[in-house]
């Protein structure tokens, strides 16, 4: 199992919850290979990757961007790289 751990601001900006959409869509082409789940980023969780910036987008505890939203297609290939394909 993929995870995608997405840290936002609370309430979630407009840039936060398009990440986590967009990450939710990725994840939906891979049936039940890839959860997505959204934290804050000044919870306990996101104080183990010293979550600076929002959104931060972190794949099998590998930060894969922070600050800034990526696209659907980035998405999907960091969640490809993680499957070795």
């Amino acid at each position: 199992m993929i995870k995608i751990k997405i840290f936002g601001s609370t309430p979630p900006c407009a840039k936060c919850k398009e990440l986590e959409r967009r990450a939710k869509n990725a994840a939906g082409k891979y049936h039940d290979q890839v959860e997505v789940t959204k934290f804050d980023a000044f919870s306990a969780e996101g104080d183990k990757y010293g979550i600076m910036l929002t959104p931060t987008m972190v794949i099998n505890n590998k930060v894969i961007s922070a600050g800034k939203l990526i696209s659907e297609e980035e998405i999907e290939k960091a969640i490809k790289k993680e499957r070795g394909v």
